[in-house]
């Protein structure tokens, strides 16, 4: 995320070439102005939020009026928040959307399922970022530069693409062209006592040498504080979601030319730190840990840091579930040999199925532009009116906006800082090998990483064996 304003990035997209876009999709977001927000119920006929701010787009919202499109998406509370404001949607577009909520579980197979079969019973869904490949490769979704640079449908002087998070923009875009748009999307940063630490005359690791040698410095299992915890649940999205970032940070490329290598010496310092590091210090069944039990451990006062999702701050600040309230510390991911700090990234967002008709695509992009826009970010995070407020907001814009970061303060010490940072600086679409094959790749991988955990395998033969059948996979 960038903090700089120039003038290229408020360049309407219909100027841009797919080489720009490819640059954009990588490059810092330029922090810009947006139309001045009314957050009062009722305000020019919207409930939640000021509908002629909207109106002062240079598009015809109503283009697709009469149009019923279902969406699907996890029952998450940012979805439970986007699914309150609706009306407003459809009070500004005459378009009827239905959020039919999924379990996390289910959704990326009834997407798979809906877009393969062309039924064309999801107009749109939360996208898991790394199925894109997988999507595109098979032509189920369109690709959005042509919706992006048309000005009858976008006026980007108002949507502002660019000011989209930087990562989340690049996880949703395949060879430069956007399919995707962004609604939810977080960081990893690093989460610790800071109680624990002052007292033990430590700060935050700038390395993940130090970061290891912090654990050990506060684990004292006789009075029930572990040193850390990482996610050692065994899953594409698990273990997967923080081994990569500790690969890269190795060093390590997921590619050597096309071929896929996972057996590099970079994977195996990677996977040696990782199963040496849980081993060591965290408590015994981390290897059966999800992101929700390590954050319940920490609020519980078991656990002297962890590594995760920024909005996992929400459970380990909450007064309701935690019992660390007011002694929380946070910092970005710490640097690994190779010098480079490697955020986790994800994000949910929002495609279009390629097997609507013309006028059923534009009710879907009216509603995934809506929804990404920066008046419904703020009409979901802190304008929301319900107790539940969204740390993942997709704009850059609103980290530098008063009352976005007056929310964010209340979580720790360094909170915003270290969430900015990792924004800015540490965020990269690769940081997990992105190929259609992710589905099969993926599991292979967690179910590699997670048998060096438990001492199923030593780290090299898992990773040797990994390699096999990946190989088997992409050939296949």
């Amino acid at each position: 995320m960038s903090t700089k304003n120039d003038d290229p990035s408020r360049t309407p997209l219909k100027n841009l070439s797919r080489r720009t876009l490819l640059k954009g999709a990588v490059a810092g977001a330029a922090v810009l102005g947006a139309p001045a927000l009314l957050t009062g119920r009722a305000h020019a006929a919207g409930t939640y939020m000021n509908l002629d701010a909207l109106r002062g787009a240079g598009i015809d919202w109503r283009m697709a009026a009469g149009e019923k499109i279902t969406v699907g998406v996890i029952p998450a509370g940012y979805f439970q928040n986007l699914n309150t404001v609706l009306e407003d949607f459809t009070t500004l577009s005459g378009v009827e959307v239905r959020l039919e909520m999924i379990p996390p579980g289910q959704i990326r197979q009834k997407a798979v399922l809906d877009l393969s079969s062309k039924t064309g019973t999801y107009a749109s869904h939360a996208a898991d970022p790394m199925y894109y490949m997988l999507y595109v490769a098979n032509n189920w979704i369109e690709p959005l530069d042509n919706f992006l640079g048309d000005a009858k449908l976008t006026d980007n002087s108002w949507f502002q693409y660019e000011d989209i998070q930087p990562g989340h923009r690049g996880a949703t875009s395949v060879d430069g062209r956007p399919y995707g748009i962004p609604f939810d999307g977080e960081a990893t940063i690093q989460i610790y006592r800071k109680d624990l630490y002052d007292a033990a005359g430590i700060g935050p690791a700038e390395t993940l040498e130090q970061y290891a040698s912090n654990a050990a410095k506060v684990h004292d299992p006789s009075n029930r504080v572990w040193g850390c915890a990482l996610r050692g649940f065994r899953g594409a999205g698990q273990n997967m979601y923080i081994y990569p970032s500790i690969f890269r940070a190795y060093g390590g490329e997921w590619f050597d030319g096309k071929r896929m290598t996972v057996d590099t010496p970079e994977a195996l310092g990677a996977l040696e730190y990782y199963v040496n590091l849980l081993n060591k210090y965290a408590p015994a069944g981390v290897e059966n840990w999800n992101w929700p039990d390590i954050a319940d451990a920490f609020g519980q006062g078991t656990l002297g840091s962890y590594i995760d999702a920024h909005g996992s701050a929400a459970v380990v600040a909450s007064p309701e579930k935690s019992k660390v309230v007011g002694k929380i510390g946070f910092a970005r991911w710490p640097k690994g040999p190779s010098g480079k700090r490697v955020t986790s990234i994800w994000n949910w967002s929002f495609p279009i199925n390629g097997a609507l008709t013309k006028k059923q695509k534009q009710a879907t992009w009216l509603f995934n532009q809506w929804a990404g826009s920066r008046e419904v970010q703020v009409a979901t995070t802190y304008a929301f009116p319900g107790a539940y407020k969204r740390t993942g907001a997709n704009r850059a814009s609103l980290w530098k906006d008063p009352k976005f970061l007056d929310l964010m303060s209340g979580f720790g010490h360094n909170y915003t800082r270290a969430a900015i940072d990792s924004f800015t600086n540490d965020t990269d679409p690769d940081w997990r090998p992105r190929l259609p094959q992710w589905p099969a790749v993926g599991d292979t991988m967690a179910t590699a990483i997670q048998s060096a955990l438990v001492g199923q395998a030593k780290p090299k033969a898992a990773l040797q064996d990994a390699q096999q059948k990946i190989d088997k996979i992409l050939k296949g």
